[in-house]
């Protein structure tokens, strides 16, 4: 696999600190990127084996032929465990964590063609649900990103008021965790495909419907300074595979 880095300049690292986000273009190289559209319908079809032996349309937060969130499946995908232990990863995660990070969760969030349901504002540790060190969500876009397909909007920490988790409150009918209820849009990121959103978990993202005639696909891979356990303590949160080590990257 390919080793070209993006550059990841001082403004990106300071506008992670000061807005909780930064976008990098065409960061992921075209093999990584086909391999990661390549497993993504393999595990749509498993969603759906899954929907059909519950005699179900929802699991969750998956809603059949409108919207998937399939998560932490690197194990069932080499593929998967590659791009996720890549070099590239790594590098985002030195440039925002710092000289330790663990892989902490790693899902597919698709959003069908033509009734792509929408997903509402929240933070990504609004899910965690207790308070944590904030992790690093890298938003990795598998399709070109438009607001017509339902990209992700992004709502800087300037503009939130706020850049520590706050408790949410579940939407009926989705199951959605919602967190903000200001009328700010936020910004869109309207992005090729192969281009990653950084943010951290604490910063408020939605994202709209897809409109479109084509799949709108997205791969997210989080990582954390250090292992986040349960509220009581007693166990990982989710996951803790180590990536860096001493500012090293631990090989898998």
């Amino acid at each position: 696999m390919p080793s070209t880095l993006p550059k990841i300049t001082d403004g990106q690292k300071r506008q992670y600190r000061e807005e909780g986000y930064f976008v990098l273009e065409r960061a992921i190289p075209q093999e990584y990127l086909q391999n990661l559209r390549d497993e993504c319908q393999g595990f749509i079809d498993k969603i759906h084996a899954q929907m059909d032996e519950k005699k179900t349309d929802v699991l969750g937060i998956s809603h059949r032929n409108k919207r998937y969130f399939i998560g932490n499946r690197n194990k069932e995908s080499a593929k998967l465990r590659e791009f996720l232990f890549s070099d590239l990863m790594a590098e985002i995660c030195r440039a925002t964590l710092g000289e330790n990070a663990f892989l902490f969760n790693e899902q597919y969030v698709v959003k069908a063609a033509e009734v792509g349901m929408k997903f509402a504002w929240h933070q990504d540790s609004g899910y965690v649900g207790h308070d944590h060190r904030p992790y690093l969500s890298c938003w990795c876009a598998l399709d070109d990103m438009t607001e017509e397909n339902g990209t992700v909007y992004i709502l800087p920490y300037s503009r939130a008021g706020v850049r520590r988790r706050i408790d949410h409150i579940k939407e009926e009918g989705t199951n959605d965790l919602v967190g903000y209820h200001g009328d700010d849009p936020g910004e869109p990121v309207i992005v090729p495909a192969g281009s990653i959103a950084v943010f951290s978990s604490v910063c408020f993202h939605r994202s709209g419907t897809n409109t479109t005639k084509n799949m709108r696909r997205v791969y997210l891979a989080q990582y954390s300074a250090e292992p986040i356990m349960t509220k009581d303590g007693s166990r990982h949160w989710a996951l803790a595979e180590p990536i860096l080590k001493d500012g090293k990257k631990v090989n898998h």
